[in-house]
C-alpha cells in the first residue's frame, strides 16, 4: 500500500470550515476533480503540508489547526496608509473590497481596504484567514507514481528549492544560487 511520502505528487480533496462549521474553502465546490500537490515543496500551510505525509489513497483525514498554526495572529504592522494618488484616478473606493498591487520586489500583494478618505487609503495586508482556528478535512485521491524528481525545477522559489535540496542530503545547497539549485536536483 503506497503512503504519501515528502517529494510524491497527489491529487486530494479538501473542505475548510471553522470551528462552528462555516465552510471558507472546498475543492469540490470548484468542480476540480482535486487539488495536485507536490507534497514538501513548501506551498501549503506547513501544517497542512506535514499531515500529507503517511496518508494513504482513499483515506480521509481531519485536522485542527490553530490560528498560530494556519495564518498566524493579524499583525498591526501589516496595516498600512497609502496615498490615494496611488490609485488609478477612475479607482472606485469599497471598504471591505480587495485590491492587489505590487510590493517593492514586484511581487504581486493583496490588500483589503479598511478605510480611506479624500487623501489616504487604509490597507490590511494581514491573510484573510489570520486570527482564525481552521478545520480542514482532507481526502486523498491519488498518490502519483512521480515524485519531485519528475519536476521542472525552474518554477519553484529558492527556498522551495533549498527544502528539496536538504531532504535529499545534498552538500552546501543553503549558498547555491537558484540555477545551481535546479541543475543538481535536475541530475
Amino acid at each position: 500500500m503506497k503512503t504519501v511520502q515528502n517529494g510524491n505528487n497527489v491529487v486530494l480533496h479538501y473542505k475548510g470550515t471553522f470551528p462552528d462549521g462555516k465552510v471558507f474553502d472546498d475543492s469540490r465546490l470548484r468542480g476540480e476533480d482535486g487539488m495536485e500537490v507536490l507534497v514538501g515543496a513548501g506551498r501549503l500551510l506547513k501544517a497542512f503540508e506535514t499531515a500529507l505525509v503517511g496518508m494513504t489513497e482513499g483515506e480521509t483525514k481531519n485536522l485542527s489547526l490553530k490560528s498560530n498554526e494556519a495564518y498566524g495572529e493579524p499583525r498591526q504592522d501589516a496595516i498600512i496608509s497609502a496615498p490615494r494618488s496611488a490609485f488609478p484616478q477612475d479607482f472606485e473606493f469599497n471598504t471591505g473590497a480587495m485590491v492587489q498591487g505590487r510590493g517593492p520586489q514586484g511581487q504581486a500583494v493583496l490588500a483589503k481596504i479598511v478605510s480611506f478618505d479624500e487623501e489616504t487609503v487604509t490597507l490590511d495586508h494581514n491573510h484573510p484567514l489570520a486570527g482564525k482556528d481552521l478545520n480542514f478535512e482532507i481526502q486523498m485521491i491519488q498518490i502519483q507514481n512521480s515524485t519531485s524528481t519528475d519536476k521542472d525545477y525552474s518554477s519553484f522559489t529558492v527556498k522551495e528549492l533549498r527544502s528539496f535540496a536538504k531532504e535529499k542530503g545534498i552538500k552546501g545547497f543553503s549558498t547555491m544560487k537558484k540555477a545551481e539549485l535546479v541543475e543538481t536536483l535536475s541530475n
